[in-house]
Formats: structure tokens, sequence, C-alpha cells
């Protein structure tokens, strides 16, 4: 429930952001008259996402089998994927992203017009939407179906809460703190997601597993116990993992982990 709650708020709490810039912008050019089309983008991209939510909910209970497996393992690499891309996307345009909007927002409505705005909203918006939803249909395989919805609905109140905070009152959160703590817990989902991921694949013998198991933990701390539970699903907990899952989840934790380190500034010092 957790994983789904953080991954709500921080989908949410973006989609929430863009909507304040792009509100701010309108004010900024004297268009306010044209917020209405915002709103609808927003409407619009909120109804496509619960489709896309629907649809791979559907196709999910749908499959059998090695179909099933298949499906799983495809959903959740891909879920790690998009979470490693939103996690560097955000770190490196966070700086740039309302300037970046505020443009779109005067180019789209002097070329298209009110649908320019609404194209701007709803592309925007959208994208958190579908990646939320590719997050969610991933955690549901780990967490189960009613948790994944319950967080996530938990996560886009607070988040919606605490937008309208940031925008109607002079009180500011860090964000940039909330940002980076955010990141550190969702790099330690999406390494879990990976591992999940190799262990679909081991079981239709895409990927060898080499060593089966490397450990067995399953008298002691069993993935059906409610720790067990909450592990498997923040941190890709497995009790009798392969080592192809081990050695998968520690390459991607360490690769991706170096690689948002900050980097070092070289001074060069005259004597």
């Amino acid at each position: 429930m957790f994983a789904a709650y953080l991954l709500a708020l921080r989908e949410g709490l973006e989609a929430a952001l863009i909507i304040g810039i792009l509100m701010g912008a309108l004010a900024k050019f004297q268009l306010l008259s044209l917020k209405r089309y915002v709103w609808l983008g927003l409407v619009s991209a909120i109804t496509a996402s619960l489709l896309v939510v629907w649809g791979l909910d559907v196709v999910g209970v749908a499959l059998e089998g090695q179909a099933e497996t298949i499906f799983e393992g495809v959903m959740m690499t891909l879920a790690a994927i998009l979470l490693t891309w939103m996690i560097f996307w955000l770190r490196r345009q966070s700086r740039t992203i309302r300037q970046e909007l505020e443009y779109e927002v005067r180019v789209e409505t002097q070329r298209r017009g009110t649908w320019g705005l609404f194209l701007v909203a709803f592309t925007a918006v959208g994208r958190e939407g579908l990646e939320l939803a590719i997050f969610l249909s991933a955690t549901r395989f780990t967490a189960g179906a009613l948790p994944t919805w319950g967080g996530a609905l938990l996560g886009l109140a607070t988040a919606v809460f605490l937008g309208w905070v940031i925008f109607t009152t002079t009180y500011r959160l860090d964000l940039k703190r909330f940002f980076q703590v955010s990141n550190i817990a969702l790099l330690l989902f999406a390494a879990g997601l990976v591992a999940h991921g190799i262990h679909e694949f081991n079981e239709i013998g895409w990927i060898p597993t080499l060593v089966a198991p490397i450990w067995d933990l399953t008298h002691y701390l069993p993935e059906d116990t409610f720790v067990g539970q909450i592990l498997a699903t923040l941190f890709g907990y497995n009790a009798n993992p392969s080592l192809t899952e081990v050695m998968a989840y520690l390459v991607y934790l360490l690769g991706v982990g170096v690689l948002l380190l900050p980097k070092p500034s070289w001074r060069v010092v005259r004597t």
C-alpha cells in the first residue's frame, strides 16, 4: 500500500504543480479567461489514464499461465524503466519546467488558440497519469489489488490537498527535499521491480537462474506475512531468490545510484 501511496503522491503532486504553473502562466499573459481549457485538459487526461488502468487490469486478469507470467514480467520491467527515466528527467528539468511550460502556453495559444492550451494541459498531465497507470499495474502484482488502489487513492487525495495548500496559502513545502527523499524510495522500489521482473522471466526460462535459490528464508520471513509483503512491495524482497535476481537488483541499484550521486566540482588551485 505504501508503494502505491508514494507513487500516486509523487505523480499527483507533479500534476498539481503543472496545473499551478499553467494557471500562473495564464495570469502572467492575461489569459485567465481561458482557464477552463486547462481544467478540460486535466479532466480529459484523468479520464484517459483511468481507461489505461482499466485496460491493463482487464488484460492482466484475462491472461493465464505463461502469458500471465510474461505480462507481469514485462509490466514490472517497463515500470522500472519509466521510474528510472522519471527520476532523471525531474532531476534535469526541475529548474526549467516553469519556463518551458510558460513558453508552451504562449506558443500554443498563438498557434492553435484555445485548443492549443488544452493540448498543453492534456499532454503534461496525461504523461503523469500514464506513468502512474503502469506503475500501479506493476505494483498490483506484488501488493494485491485492494492495497494498491487504496494506497493510490489516498496518495492522490494527499497530492490534491498539498497542491491546494501550496497555491492558495503562503505556506511553501520544501519540494526539492521532498523529491530528493522520494527519489531514494523510488530507486529502491524500481530495483525491486527489476528483481521481480527477472523472477518472472526465470519462471518461463527466458533468463537462467544460475543458482536457485542462493538462500532460503521462507521458514524465518515468508513473503505472505505482513512484514514480508511490505518488504516485497517496497524493496523487492524474495525469501528464496535466484542468483540472477540478486545480481539484477544489485547492478541496477548500484549503477543508477552512482549516476544519481552529485557530481564533484573540481577547482584548480593556483599557487
